[in-house]
């Protein structure tokens, strides 16, 4: 990393902005490559900026922090900037990711930038996964699914995903005719979907059970989950059982 350090502001407000720029203007070590007043400029500027650090305000409209952080992968050092949120900072302080509670001293801000160099130096990559789970309050299931494509960003509603298969370190998600690769592994997808809709009938998937027409036996102990459009998918036995207690 090269002496200077540029970094991507993220904040919906304006003043909050503000401050951050006015501190970073007092290190010439620091240069402003962006300043987004929410996520989804966040994730375009990052795809096409490639910053060295992001700034990023935790609640947003639309897109909050944790959602932005999603989006962006584990591998983009970020330094979180909230209000108090006692949930969220404990979360914080297990996974060692820096965090600026508003509002803060420009000492504050120095430390935090210092800290995150130093995170940087050591090449420590974000727990992302971990982290989302215990910094996130506590909800229903996922409504939405988030993928970044590039600068963009889809927004999936659940219902309308087909199915979602493993493949190497991304989940493909089908929905509409169309394929989004994220990503994520599937067990912390599973464990973000509503299990009363969507059931893991194999290692490699997890169907919207809406889809299913029928289950047929294929061998011994091996059955095929026939979809309304005739696709065809695998499903385990350890599967079959979960789909048993949910049709």
């Amino acid at each position: 990393m090269t002496e200077v350090m540029r970094i991507v502001i993220v904040d919906d407000e304006p003043l909050a902005r503000a401050v951050l720029r006015e501190y970073a203007d007092e290190d010439p070590r620091i240069e402003i490559a962006a300043d987004c007043a929410n996520g989804f400029e966040a994730v375009k500027a990052v795809a096409e900026l490639k910053p060295d650090l992001v700034l990023l305000d935790v609640q947003m409209p639309k897109l909050d922090g944790f959602e932005v952080l999603e989006l962006l992968g584990r591998d983009q050092p970020v330094v979180f900037v909230t209000a108090y949120d006692q949930y969220a900072l404990r979360a914080f302080e297990v996974h060692a990711v820096d965090y600026l509670l508003k509002p803060f001293s420009v000492e504050r801000f120095q430390e935090a930038m210092a800290r995150a160099r130093e995170r940087m130096r050591a090449k420590a990559a974000t727990p992302l996964e971990d982290l989302v789970r215990d910094a996130r309050p506590k909800s229903g299931p996922a409504e939405r699914v988030l993928i970044r494509d590039g600068a963009n960003v889809h927004v999936l509603p659940v219902d309308t995903i087909d199915y979602v298969e493993a493949q190497d370190d991304y989940v493909a998600f089908k929905s509409e005719g169309k394929q989004f690769l994220k990503d994520q592994t599937l067990s912390a997808l599973e464990g973000a979907l509503d299990p009363a809709r969507f059931v893991r009938i194999h290692r490699s998937f997890i169907l919207n059970i809406d889809r299913i027409a029928k289950v047929e036996l294929y061998a011994k102990d091996s059955r095929m989950a026939i979809l309304r459009d005739g696709r065809r998918l695998p499903v385990s036995r350890s599967g079959y059982a979960r789909l048993q207690e949910l049709l």
